[in-house]
């Protein structure tokens, strides 16, 4: 059986670089490693965290409870159609690595999502979007353990209810399930997605002639790298907040205050704002605070320049939306698991 280990600091586990300590931690690669540490939770008061890749995730204080490090492996085709390949993968597998696995079969679906942080089972989780495509579009099922039943549970799209950054994992069975693994249902034959952003450009900038899904990639590679700091040099979790969406006439008074506000519509008539360019403008961008401050290129990504705590980066997060709220009238919500 795994050993379960005291007293683990976690700052390796976290691309934030938050200094925090498990009190009890264990890594588990099958389901039943998994339910052995469950069963053998010293702290049965606490429900067990699970860490994948640790990219979305805000350490407030030290964690008195289990924390189970998801190293689940597998890349597996289990079935294939005259459209589609379905491919499994373990939730403990890193995210880029299984973009870069369909782009060398060229199969094509998850090229927009390349570079993302962190690992195969907070795909579902997170519903991860970037670039005009989401999870959900090449999400076919997924395999859960229920923690208190003890069962492996197949979810389907319909049982995950997606929304933005959103799905039960994170609402209504947060914290009530540990996803095992993820089948994607990827395209033999592309549908290119190059209208979001600035693909288009960085496209033509590449000098592209015959459009791929690896030609797509790499310009998405090009633009994250470009804009988002390495969390290896230094710490942060991505896009620290969601986009928020306003209704549609708010939108049309701020449009008129502020020209260069930039709406993406929602089908349900709704408008999406770019919560970077709020922040930015609210004065944030390249602020710092000791060792806690908005990165300089992407108003969007709160950094940790070395020595911050978790309270330092959460208080800074509190004042950027008071700001942006008291400027926009816009409430911001964090897109990190504060814990």
């Amino acid at each position: 059986m795994t050993q379960i280990q005291q007293n683990i600091p976690l700052r390796q586990y976290n691309t934030l670089g938050i200094d925090t300590v498990a009190r009890y931690f264990a890594a588990f690669s099958s389901v039943n490693e998994l339910s052995e540490l469950i069963e053998n939770n010293p702290n049965t008061g606490i429900a067990p965290l699970i860490l994948g890749g640790g990219s979305n995730i805000l350490f407030k204080n030290h964690m008195n409870g289990l924390v189970l490090k998801n190293d689940i492996p597998g890349l597996n085709i289990v079935k294939e159609d005259a459209d589609h390949v379905y491919v499994k993968a373990g939730a403990g597998e890193v995210w880029h690595k299984f973009v870069q696995y369909c782009l060398q079969q060229n199969w094509a679906g998850v090229e927009n999502l390349s570079l993302i942080p962190g690992c195969v089972g907070a795909s579902p989780m997170q519903n991860i979007g970037a670039y005009g495509v989401e999870i959900k579009e090449v999400f076919e099922e997924l395999e859960a353990f229920h923690v208190n039943d003890k069962t492996v549970q197949v979810f389907r799209a319909a049982d995950c209810a997606f929304g933005y950054r959103e799905s039960v994992f994170k609402g209504k069975y947060r914290n009530q399930f540990v996803i095992l693994n993820v089948t994607y249902r990827l395209n033999k034959k592309p549908t290119f997605n190059t209208s979001y952003g600035a693909i288009g450009q960085e496209l033509e900038r590449m000098g592209v002639q015959d459009l791929s899904i690896q030609a797509v990639s790499q310009a998405v590679i090009n633009i994250r790298t470009s804009k988002l700091p390495d969390p290896a040099k230094i710490g942060n979790a991505g896009s620290f907040f969601k986009n928020p969406s306003v209704d549609a006439a708010f939108y049309e008074q701020l449009k008129k205050a502020y020209p260069h506000l930039v709406g993406y519509p929602n089908a349900d008539g709704t408008v999406k704002l770019a919560a970077g360019w709020l922040i930015e403008q609210s004065g944030w961008k390249g602020y710092r605070r000791g060792d806690a401050g908005v990165h300089e290129k992407q108003a969007l990504v709160l950094v940790n320049y070395g020595n911050a705590t978790g309270q330092d980066i959460y208080d800074l997060s509190e004042d950027v939306m008071k700001s942006v709220h008291s400027k926009f009238g816009v409430e911001l919500e964090r897109e990190v698991n504060v814990v």
